[in-house]
């Protein structure tokens, strides 16, 4: 089972991150990512920018209106994401559970849908396969 840990925080744990020496965050980011690569969980993770070189785009329009970051309240946005490929809920949340967060800091987490978790028999899901299958080829080839 995939599930996605999505790194979001308040005001002040912006505030108490920025007093913190980036070596040092870095640092613990880097033993917390190795933990889980070498115990075969990670299958992605990235750090986002800041919100202010982002933007939204709102589809409540009849045509979708696009809106400059930054954007919402902070506790709101999302500030990097990991996914890990564990055998259960239980695993997921021990793993969430030992990232070097701080206070004000939190992750949401998620299971990542699978093919499986739709009809097999639907066209666009048999697509979304073939298309999944090149990719894993190509990627292979390289």
């Amino acid at each position: 089972m995939k599930f996605m840990l999505i790194m979001r925080a308040t005001d002040e744990a912006v505030e108490a991150y920025n007093e913190i020496p980036f070596k040092q965050v870095i640092e613990a980011m880097g033993k917390y990512n190795e933990s889980m690569i070498k115990a075969g969980v990670l299958t992605a993770g990235e750090g986002l920018s800041d919100a202010s070189e982002g933007f939204v785009v709102d589809f409540s329009a009849e045509k979708p209106l696009i809106t400059d970051g930054p954007y919402g309240e902070t506790k709101e946005l999302f500030n990097g994401f990991w996914i890990i490929e564990v055998s259960s809920r239980e695993e997921a949340a021990e793993w969430a559970s030992r990232a070097p967060l701080g206070p004000g800091s939190f992750l949401e987490v998620r299971r990542v849908q699978e093919m499986d978790d739709f009809p097999a028999d639907n066209e666009w899901i048999q697509k979304e396969q073939g298309w999944r299958d090149e990719a894993e080829q190509r990627a292979q080839q390289q």
